[in-house]
């Protein structure tokens, strides 16, 4: 599965920390997930998703399924 929370992060102006602490995780979380070491729950992707205002989809997507 791929990512761009980095990205989704960024145009919302937060830092790692920030948006770990908005949903409940620790950086470190957060850092894998953008990497791609981690997939997050499902209750995580949709927490992700409010908190930067994008839908799930906008967030997370199979790898080649980049549309």
């Amino acid at each position: 599965m791929g990512n761009r929370l980095k990205v989704a992060r960024a145009e919302k102006n937060l830092n790692q920390e920030e948006l770990a602490r908005l949903v409940g995780v620790t950086r470190q979380t957060i850092s894998s997930i953008e990497t791609g070491q981690y997939n997050p729950s499902t209750l995580l992707a949709f927490l992700l998703a409010q908190k930067l205002d994008k839908p799930v989809a906008d967030l997370f997507f199979l790898e080649g399924d980049v549309s």
